[in-house]
């Protein structure tokens, strides 16, 4: 134990260390903040020598000339006067400061700017794949496992045990005890959701690539998976539950002439998604930006005064106090990224099950 603290005392005051050696350039932390949760057509990586290093995506768009496919790096990183990077065909990059397409391809036609049909692999997409070819390899490996042996055989060991374990946990603690009856039907849904928004939450934790992407910390893809468990909800649901919503059992003079239960309940339809949908999105966000942030004071700390002595004196002290609260944050992150995925699953399987809802027995 006295080792393992001498090691992180190495390892924080290493860390402290290393702003001093890197200059005392300016840094934009809006930048850095918003470019880290925003999509982009590029994947930038780090920075060299003052050079940076970026993967370069794909760009796929229909503008008023037709169909082009080219690569991101025929955008110039020099904007123009008006903040927007150029790039062939006429189409450029909007400047991120703007309201109105920050950061999109755009594009003149009779001197109006509109956005051409843009399906590009963005840099969310291609985070999008990668989490998915490592969900597909923690199923498909247990999967065949499994399949090539019987009930009664010792339990697997390794991955494959502690997938297992994982799948069981999540199977009896949480979609069990809510759908009772009907778990086996909607099982494949709700481990899919739990698994696909925990390998998302994990690898948005990991700082380098295939790692980094704040796939869950953006609004489309915790749209998508609200969707999906508001469609399963509702083109599954009983005649019980629609009659619940559109005439409840509570007195006539709420529900008629004035429909002000069945409007209710017809908003509660759309609010449960909603909520799905907005607290997976601010938490992981949120979970970035202040992790993010933490290590932005450093760097915010070296430029405080004029004073070289000053500014090296907080940036040092600044240094071991936000590398211990971004070790904090990041350990707390992986407890929020298992939470968020229960929740979510959770809730859906709770959604779900008041959809079927039966009809009580008549009393005699």
């Amino acid at each position: 134990m006295k080792s393992i603290k001498q090691y992180l005392l190495v390892l924080l005051l290493g860390l402290a260390a290393l702003p001093s050696f890197a200059g005392k350039q300016d840094i934009d932390m809006k930048e850095i903040l918003w470019g880290h949760i925003k999509d982009s057509y590029e994947w930038h990586i780090t920075d060299i020598g003052g050079e940076p290093i970026v993967i370069h995506l794909p760009v796929i768009v229909k503008s008023s000339s037709g169909w082009h496919l080219f690569c991101s790096s025929q955008f110039s990183e020099e904007k123009d006067a008006k903040g927007n990077r150029p790039g062939p065909y006429g189409l450029y990059i909007k400047n991120a400061d703007v309201q109105i397409n920050p950061n999109k391809i755009c594009e003149l036609v009779s001197g109006q700017e509109v956005r051409p049909l843009d399906i590009s692999i963005t840099k969310t997409v291609v985070v999008l794949f990668i989490d998915a070819f490592i969900l597909l390899l923690c199923i498909l490996l247990p999967a065949r496992w499994c399949r090539r042996h019987k009930v009664d055989d010792p339990a697997p060991k390794g991955f494959t045990g502690l997938m297992h374990m994982f799948v069981m946990y999540v199977y009896d603690d949480i979609i069990q005890p809510a759908m009772k009856e009907d778990s086996p039907k909607y099982a494949p849904y709700l481990l899919t959701c739990f698994f696909f928004i925990f390998v998302a939450n994990i690898m948005g934790i990991v700082p380098f690539p295939p790692g980094g992407g704040n796939l869950t910390g953006n609004i489309a893809c915790t749209t998508f998976l609200g969707v999906c468990t508001f469609l399963v909800t509702n083109l599954t649901g009983t005649k019980e539950y629609w009659k619940e919503i559109f005439w409840p059992d509570v007195p006539t003079w709420l529900k008629v002439p004035v429909p002000l239960m069945p409007v209710i309940e017809i908003v509660g339809i759309f609010t449960k998604p909603l909520a799905l949908i907005i607290r997976l999105f601010a938490n992981m966000m949120a979970g970035h930006a202040i992790a993010l942030a933490f290590a932005g004071m450093i760097f915010i700390a070296f430029h405080l005064t004029e004073s070289d002595a000053v500014n090296n004196l907080a940036g040092s002290g600044m240094s071991v106090i936000s590398v211990s609260l971004s070790v904090f944050m990041m350990l707390l992150e992986i407890l929020v990224s298992f939470i968020q995925a229960m929740v979510f699953t959770m809730l859906s399987a709770i959604f779900i099950s008041m959809a079927h809802a039966k009809e009580e027995p008549q009393k005699a």
